[in-house]
Protein backbone atom coordinates (compact mmCIF):
# COMPACT_ATOMS: atom_id res chain seq x y z
CA UNK A 1 0.00 0.00 0.00
CA UNK A 2 1.57 3.50 -0.74
CA UNK A 3 0.25 7.02 0.13
CA UNK A 4 -0.59 8.94 -3.04
CA UNK A 5 -1.14 12.75 -2.61
CA UNK A 6 -3.31 13.71 -5.70
CA UNK A 7 -3.59 17.06 -7.08
CA UNK A 8 -6.56 16.97 -9.63
CA UNK A 9 -9.99 17.94 -10.18
CA UNK A 10 -12.77 16.83 -8.54
CA UNK A 11 -17.16 16.38 -9.75
CA UNK A 12 -19.69 15.97 -7.36
CA UNK A 13 -21.59 13.80 -10.34
CA UNK A 14 -19.48 11.35 -12.24
CA UNK A 15 -16.09 10.06 -12.22
CA UNK A 16 -12.96 12.28 -13.52
CA UNK A 17 -10.39 13.75 -11.62
CA UNK A 18 -10.29 13.08 -8.21
CA UNK A 19 -13.04 11.29 -8.47
CA UNK A 20 -12.01 8.89 -10.95
CA UNK A 21 -8.25 8.41 -9.49
CA UNK A 22 -9.55 7.73 -6.03
CA UNK A 23 -12.07 4.55 -6.30
CA UNK A 24 -9.54 3.28 -8.74
CA UNK A 25 -6.34 3.27 -6.45
CA UNK A 26 -8.41 2.36 -3.30
CA UNK A 27 -9.23 -0.61 -5.61
CA UNK A 28 -5.67 -1.13 -5.72
CA UNK A 29 -5.13 -1.01 -2.03
CA UNK A 30 -3.48 2.59 -2.37
CA UNK A 31 -4.38 5.36 0.27
CA UNK A 32 -5.06 9.11 -1.85
CA UNK A 33 -5.01 11.87 -0.06
CA UNK A 34 -7.17 13.78 -2.59
CA UNK A 35 -6.74 17.58 -3.07
CA UNK A 36 -8.92 19.76 -5.31
CA UNK A 37 -7.91 22.42 -7.92
CA UNK A 38 -11.90 22.34 -9.27
CA UNK A 39 -14.80 21.55 -7.39
CA UNK A 40 -17.80 21.81 -9.73
CA UNK A 41 -21.00 19.64 -9.93
CA UNK A 42 -19.79 17.61 -12.95
CA UNK A 43 -17.77 17.55 -15.55
CA UNK A 44 -18.45 20.41 -18.37
CA UNK A 45 -18.77 17.60 -21.01
CA UNK A 46 -22.88 17.60 -19.66
CA UNK A 47 -23.44 20.78 -21.74
CA UNK A 48 -22.94 22.87 -18.33
CA UNK A 49 -21.80 23.04 -14.43
CA UNK A 50 -22.17 25.03 -11.10
CA UNK A 51 -19.07 24.90 -9.03
CA UNK A 52 -15.89 26.80 -8.62
CA UNK A 53 -12.28 26.74 -9.38
CA UNK A 54 -10.41 26.74 -6.01
CA UNK A 55 -7.65 29.62 -5.18
CA UNK A 56 -4.04 28.25 -5.52
CA UNK A 57 -2.99 29.35 -2.18
CA UNK A 58 -5.77 27.12 -0.58
CA UNK A 59 -4.08 23.90 -2.17
CA UNK A 60 -0.69 25.34 -1.03
CA UNK A 61 -1.81 25.41 2.43
CA UNK A 62 -3.18 22.11 2.09
CA UNK A 63 -0.08 21.02 1.48
CA UNK A 64 1.93 23.22 4.02
CA UNK A 65 -0.52 21.65 6.58
CA UNK A 66 0.15 17.94 5.63
CA UNK A 67 4.02 19.02 5.63
CA UNK A 68 4.11 20.28 9.15
CA UNK A 69 2.39 17.46 10.75
CA UNK A 70 5.35 15.12 9.02
CA UNK A 71 2.27 13.27 6.63
CA UNK A 72 4.69 13.73 3.43
CA UNK A 73 7.62 12.42 4.82
CA UNK A 74 5.06 8.93 4.18
CA UNK A 75 4.15 9.87 0.62
CA UNK A 76 5.28 8.08 -2.03
CA UNK A 77 4.09 9.96 -4.87
CA UNK A 78 2.09 12.96 -6.21
CA UNK A 79 -0.14 12.68 -8.95
CA UNK A 80 -1.03 16.00 -11.03
CA UNK A 81 -3.72 16.77 -13.61
CA UNK A 82 -6.40 19.12 -14.05
CA UNK A 83 -5.47 22.47 -12.76
CA UNK A 84 -8.74 24.45 -13.34
CA UNK A 85 -6.88 27.69 -13.52
CA UNK A 86 -3.15 28.46 -15.17
CA UNK A 87 -1.91 30.50 -11.25
CA UNK A 88 -2.25 26.81 -9.99
CA UNK A 89 0.68 25.67 -11.75
CA UNK A 90 3.35 27.32 -9.36
CA UNK A 91 1.04 25.41 -6.44
CA UNK A 92 1.40 22.40 -7.94
CA UNK A 93 5.08 22.41 -8.37
CA UNK A 94 5.40 23.60 -4.89
CA UNK A 95 3.99 21.02 -3.42
CA UNK A 96 6.03 18.64 -5.44
CA UNK A 97 9.17 20.17 -4.14
CA UNK A 98 7.31 19.85 -0.45
CA UNK A 99 7.11 16.38 -1.01
CA UNK A 100 10.46 15.45 -2.30
CA UNK A 101 12.04 17.63 0.14
CA UNK A 102 10.35 15.01 2.60
CA UNK A 103 10.67 11.77 1.06
CA UNK A 104 13.47 12.19 -1.67
CA UNK A 105 12.06 8.58 -2.73
CA UNK A 106 8.63 10.21 -3.48
CA UNK A 107 7.48 10.44 -7.21
CA UNK A 108 5.96 13.14 -9.57
CA UNK A 109 3.68 11.74 -11.81
CA UNK A 110 1.90 14.24 -14.28
CA UNK A 111 -0.86 13.76 -16.25
CA UNK A 112 -1.24 17.03 -18.57
CA UNK A 113 -4.68 17.48 -18.69
CA UNK A 114 -5.30 20.09 -22.04
CA UNK A 115 -7.30 18.61 -24.48
CA UNK A 116 -8.02 15.65 -27.01
CA UNK A 117 -8.03 15.33 -30.70
CA UNK A 118 -12.10 15.75 -30.96
CA UNK A 119 -12.18 18.59 -28.75
CA UNK A 120 -8.83 20.80 -29.32
CA UNK A 121 -7.84 22.42 -25.85
CA UNK A 122 -10.20 22.81 -23.32
CA UNK A 123 -8.15 24.47 -20.75
CA UNK A 124 -7.80 28.19 -20.12
CA UNK A 125 -4.67 29.77 -22.03
CA UNK A 126 -1.58 29.36 -19.82
CA UNK A 127 -2.30 25.97 -18.80
CA UNK A 128 -0.47 24.47 -22.09
CA UNK A 129 2.06 26.34 -21.91
CA UNK A 130 2.72 25.33 -18.29
CA UNK A 131 2.77 22.15 -18.46
CA UNK A 132 5.23 22.49 -21.68
CA UNK A 133 7.72 24.91 -20.62
CA UNK A 134 7.87 23.98 -16.55
CA UNK A 135 7.30 20.29 -15.83
CA UNK A 136 9.45 18.39 -17.88
CA UNK A 137 12.33 19.01 -16.22
CA UNK A 138 10.61 18.35 -13.24
CA UNK A 139 7.89 15.25 -13.02
CA UNK A 140 9.40 11.54 -13.04
CA UNK A 141 6.58 10.75 -15.20
CA UNK A 142 4.47 12.10 -17.92
CA UNK A 143 1.35 10.49 -19.08
CA UNK A 144 -0.26 13.03 -21.81
CA UNK A 145 -2.39 11.48 -24.72
CA UNK A 146 -1.44 11.83 -28.67
CA UNK A 147 -3.16 15.25 -28.70
CA UNK A 148 -1.46 16.74 -25.55
CA UNK A 149 2.38 15.06 -26.53
CA UNK A 150 1.96 16.78 -30.15
CA UNK A 151 2.10 20.22 -28.49
CA UNK A 152 4.24 19.06 -25.66
CA UNK A 153 7.06 17.63 -28.66
CA UNK A 154 6.05 20.48 -30.59
CA UNK A 155 5.65 17.74 -33.98
CA UNK A 156 2.63 16.61 -35.27
CA UNK A 157 1.58 13.38 -34.59
CA UNK A 158 -0.96 11.78 -37.04
CA UNK A 159 -0.42 7.93 -36.37
CA UNK A 160 0.67 5.69 -33.90
CA UNK A 161 4.28 5.48 -34.99
CA UNK A 162 5.01 9.00 -34.59
CA UNK A 163 3.90 8.56 -30.43
CA UNK A 164 7.69 7.27 -30.32
CA UNK A 165 9.15 10.46 -31.82
CA UNK A 166 6.92 12.59 -29.45
CA UNK A 167 7.68 10.40 -26.33
CA UNK A 168 11.43 10.92 -26.99
CA UNK A 169 11.33 14.35 -27.52
CA UNK A 170 9.75 14.60 -24.28
CA UNK A 171 12.00 12.34 -22.32
CA UNK A 172 14.72 13.89 -23.35
CA UNK A 173 13.75 17.36 -21.46
CA UNK A 174 13.49 15.21 -18.19
CA UNK A 175 10.79 12.58 -17.29
CA UNK A 176 12.38 9.02 -16.66
CA UNK A 177 8.97 7.64 -17.69
CA UNK A 178 6.94 8.95 -20.78
CA UNK A 179 3.51 6.95 -21.37
CA UNK A 180 2.06 8.22 -24.68
CA UNK A 181 -1.62 7.13 -25.30
CA UNK A 182 -4.69 6.97 -27.54
CA UNK A 183 -2.44 6.90 -30.94
CA UNK A 184 -4.86 5.54 -33.23
CA UNK A 185 -3.04 2.63 -35.32
CA UNK A 186 -4.33 1.71 -39.00
CA UNK A 187 -6.26 -1.14 -38.11
CA UNK A 188 -8.32 0.56 -35.88
CA UNK A 189 -6.75 -0.35 -32.64
CA UNK A 190 -5.58 2.02 -30.44
CA UNK A 191 -2.09 2.44 -29.57
CA UNK A 192 -0.28 3.06 -25.76
CA UNK A 193 3.66 3.62 -26.15
CA UNK A 194 6.19 4.07 -23.51
CA UNK A 195 9.68 4.79 -22.67
CA UNK A 196 11.79 4.36 -19.86
CA UNK A 197 15.22 4.09 -19.53
CA UNK A 198 15.07 -0.08 -20.68
CA UNK A 199 14.09 1.31 -23.78
CA UNK A 200 10.71 1.83 -26.09
CA UNK A 201 7.54 -0.42 -25.54
CA UNK A 202 3.72 -0.51 -26.87
CA UNK A 203 0.54 -1.86 -26.43
CA UNK A 204 -2.22 -2.45 -28.39
CA UNK A 205 -6.10 -2.81 -27.79
CA UNK A 206 -9.30 -2.44 -29.47
CA UNK A 207 -11.26 0.94 -29.65
CA UNK A 208 -14.45 0.69 -28.32
CA UNK A 209 -17.34 2.46 -30.19
CA UNK A 210 -19.77 4.24 -28.21
CA UNK A 211 -17.75 4.35 -24.98
CA UNK A 212 -17.54 7.59 -22.57
CA UNK A 213 -14.48 9.69 -22.94
CA UNK A 214 -14.42 11.45 -19.91
CA UNK A 215 -11.87 10.28 -17.52
CA UNK A 216 -10.60 7.44 -19.01
CA UNK A 217 -7.06 9.59 -19.21
CA UNK A 218 -7.47 10.53 -15.26
CA UNK A 219 -8.48 6.52 -14.90
CA UNK A 220 -5.29 5.65 -16.79
CA UNK A 221 -2.51 7.49 -15.10
CA UNK A 222 -3.83 6.56 -11.53
CA UNK A 223 -3.99 3.44 -12.02
CA UNK A 224 -0.42 3.53 -13.88
CA UNK A 225 1.02 5.03 -11.06
CA UNK A 226 -0.54 2.99 -8.70
CA UNK A 227 0.30 -0.44 -10.30
CA UNK A 228 4.22 0.98 -10.96
CA UNK A 229 4.48 1.94 -7.21
CA UNK A 230 3.76 -2.21 -6.91
CA UNK A 231 5.91 -3.40 -9.41
CA UNK A 232 8.62 -0.38 -10.39
CA UNK A 233 8.14 -1.85 -14.02
CA UNK A 234 6.83 0.28 -16.25
CA UNK A 235 5.69 -1.59 -18.80
CA UNK A 236 4.07 -4.22 -16.88
CA UNK A 237 2.18 -0.88 -15.00
CA UNK A 238 0.89 0.01 -17.88
CA UNK A 239 -0.12 -3.32 -19.31
CA UNK A 240 -2.13 -3.40 -16.33
CA UNK A 241 -3.41 -0.12 -16.56
CA UNK A 242 -4.46 -0.25 -20.09
CA UNK A 243 -6.45 -3.53 -19.59
CA UNK A 244 -7.96 -2.22 -16.94
CA UNK A 245 -9.03 0.64 -18.80
CA UNK A 246 -9.93 -1.16 -21.27
CA UNK A 247 -12.16 -3.28 -18.75
CA UNK A 248 -14.44 -0.02 -17.45
CA UNK A 249 -14.93 1.68 -20.61
CA UNK A 250 -15.99 -1.52 -22.44
CA UNK A 251 -18.09 -1.76 -19.39
CA UNK A 252 -19.46 1.42 -19.19
CA UNK A 253 -20.27 1.14 -23.45
CA UNK A 254 -21.97 -2.43 -23.01
CA UNK A 255 -24.25 -0.55 -20.56
CA UNK A 256 -24.92 2.37 -22.06
CA UNK A 257 -23.56 4.94 -19.81
CA UNK A 258 -22.45 8.66 -20.66
CA UNK A 259 -19.41 8.00 -17.68
CA UNK A 260 -17.32 5.28 -16.63
CA UNK A 261 -17.84 3.54 -13.46
CA UNK A 262 -14.58 2.56 -11.34
CA UNK A 263 -17.15 2.05 -8.46
CA UNK A 264 -18.79 -1.01 -10.13
CA UNK A 265 -15.50 -2.11 -11.88
CA UNK A 266 -13.46 -2.30 -8.42
CA UNK A 267 -13.02 -6.07 -9.34
CA UNK A 268 -11.48 -5.53 -12.99
CA UNK A 269 -9.52 -2.68 -11.52
CA UNK A 270 -7.94 -4.67 -9.27
CA UNK A 271 -7.78 -7.96 -11.71
CA UNK A 272 -8.25 -6.92 -15.27
CA UNK A 273 -9.85 -9.85 -17.35
CA UNK A 274 -7.79 -9.38 -20.30
CA UNK A 275 -4.28 -8.48 -20.66
CA UNK A 276 -2.77 -7.07 -23.93
CA UNK A 277 0.74 -8.02 -25.24
CA UNK A 278 4.04 -5.31 -24.76
CA UNK A 279 5.28 -5.21 -27.80
CA UNK A 280 9.00 -4.71 -27.41
CA UNK A 281 10.85 -2.01 -29.79
CA UNK A 282 14.19 -1.76 -28.40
Amino acid sequence: MANILSIQSHVAYGHVGNAAAEPALHALGHQVWPVHTVSLSNHPGHGGWRGRFAAPEEVTEIVRGLEERGFLARCAALLGGYLGDPAMGPALLDAAARVKHANPDALFCCDPVMGDVNSGFFVRPGIPEFFRDAVPGIADIMIPNAFELAYLAGIAIDEADALRLGAEALRARGPGIVIATGGRAADGEVATLGLDPAGAWRLRCPWIEDAPGNGAGDLFAAIFLGRYLECRDAARAAALAVAATHAVLADAAARGLAEIDPIAMAGEISVPPRLFEVERLG
